[in-house]
């Protein structure tokens, strides 16, 4: 376990309950007592009152044949607090439409509840990624709120 942040004191702090270490991520305990990974504290979308993990959502888009690669992040929506947005990455030869949007959205809705369905698509060449290979989401819903004027 780490010792601090370099220099941060007041950072390290923040991160203690009493004696606990808090992580950042956020999961449950369902009735049989079974422990499951919901997302980082920060990656989290919260929609309509749900709480919603990008994961399950980018693991059942997936599941289509044309795509290669997917990030899903909670963007600004006056409705819902924030609404799904789902950055493609499609495989070579396999081309954006409409109808493509809609049989991902499909996907989702055949394999998840009603509400984790994106709303939005954005077609991209490549994700923004860490040296790790890890998805930078902040870095997408940070583009999202320059789109919409709110940084």
């Amino acid at each position: 376990m780490m010792l601090g942040y370099w220099y941060r004191p007041e950072a390290t702090a923040n991160k203690y309950a009493g004696q606990w270490v808090l992580t950042g991520d956020l999961g449950y305990m369902d009735d049989d007592g079974y422990f499951w990974f919901q997302g980082r504290e920060d990656d989290v979308i919260t929609s309509s009152g749900y709480q919603i993990g990008p994961g399950e959502v980018e693991d059942a888009i997936l599941q289509h044949p044309s795509v290669a690669d997917v990030a899903v992040v909670g963007v600004p929506d006056a409705i819902r607090t924030e609404s799904i947005e789902a950055f493609v990455v499609l495989k070579a030869g396999v081309q954006p439409s409409p109808e493509l949007e809609e049989a991902l959205r499909n996907s989702v809705k055949s394999r998840l509840a009603r509400y984790e369905y994106p709303r939005e698509f954005e077609f991209l060449d490549s994700l923004p990624l860490k040296v790790t290979g890890k998805v930078l989401r902040r870095e997408l819903r940070d583009r999202e709120k320059r789109k919409a004027g709110l940084e």
